[in-house]
């Protein structure tokens, strides 16, 4: 499980003494605690390395938007901070479909749904996302899904 692999990599960083990447392992456990804690109260919790997978994509387009912001507002050690961080983060994520994957795979759930114009985005969307949800950039994808629609 993906909890587990975290915790072990964690002492191993520890271990080791790299402290830039025990600093990251530990804000990734705190985040999910963080949603553990959020879940207490929930009736419909969803599966582990669900929940996992979940909280590392947004923790990883915060560090994206984050790096795009300290490099535009000229702080690059604080980008170069966030970029070492997101590779930490990169490593527990599946791997994330291509373009060509992608598009591919709109096209698919366009033929599957019988999609035809821009009123059928949100259930092209919504069967991207409950299809391909933890392998894509939902936000690159909505950007193709219009474009295959219009």
């Amino acid at each position: 499980m993906l909890r587990e692999k975290i915790q072990s990599e964690t002492v191993t960083a520890m271990k080791a003494k790299d402290k830039e990447r025990t600093a990251a392992l530990r804000l990734i456990g705190a985040k999910i605690k963080d949603r553990d804690i959020e879940l207490r109260t929930s009736d419909k919790k969803p599966e582990d390395d669900e929940l996992v997978t979940d909280v590392l994509m947004k923790m990883a387009k915060q560090r994206r938007e984050s790096i795009q912001m300290y490099e535009d507002g000229g702080r690059q050690e604080l980008a170069d901070k966030e970029k070492s961080e997101l590779a930490v983060i990169e490593e527990f994520l599946p791997r994330q479909m291509s373009e060509e994957e992608t598009r591919a795979a709109i096209e698919q759930i366009k033929a599957d749904t019988d999609a035809e114009g821009m009123k059928d985005m949100g259930k092209v969307m919504g069967e991207l996302k409950a299809r391909h949800g933890a392998t894509l950039d939902m936000s690159k994808a909505s950007g193709w899904v219009k474009e295959s629609l219009s």
